[in-house]
């Protein structure tokens, strides 16, 4: 899991949130209100579609594109048991929240895959 987690505010314009995604080469990120509690999830894919559908991204608020109902992980939770979460419900990351909801981590397709790796390079 990412401890550092990039994330975009519900407030912030799609452009903003596509160039920081862009900027921190990752493919989504949580989307969090001013007191850091999950609001949604954003991905490059739904910005390229909102482009394609509208492409007013310089002053849409991300909470017009982001998805609202979002998979997540809580720390106790088994690597693979999320790996299953993300695979099975098609996404790139999955945000780590705490018990009120606040935004934790952040592990993805990437961070599963090097686990794995590391695993098997212990056998």
């Amino acid at each position: 899991m990412s401890k550092n987690v990039i994330a975009v505010n519900d407030k912030d314009t799609v452009n903003k949130a596509l160039n920081m995604l862009i900027d921190k080469r990752i493919n989504g990120a949580p989307v969090v209100d001013k007191d850091n509690n999950l609001k949604g999830i954003i991905v490059k894919a739904d910005i390229y579609r909102f482009l394609v559908d509208e492409g007013h991204y310089d002053t849409y608020p991300v909470e017009s594109v982001m998805k609202k109902e979002v998979v997540t992980a809580e720390t106790e939770e088994k690597i693979i048991d999320v790996a299953k979460k993300i695979r099975y419900n098609d996404i790139v990351a999955i945000p780590v929240v705490d018990k009120s909801n606040k935004v934790i981590g952040m592990i993805s397709m990437e961070d599963i895959i090097d686990y794995f790796i590391e695993e098997l390079n212990r056998v």
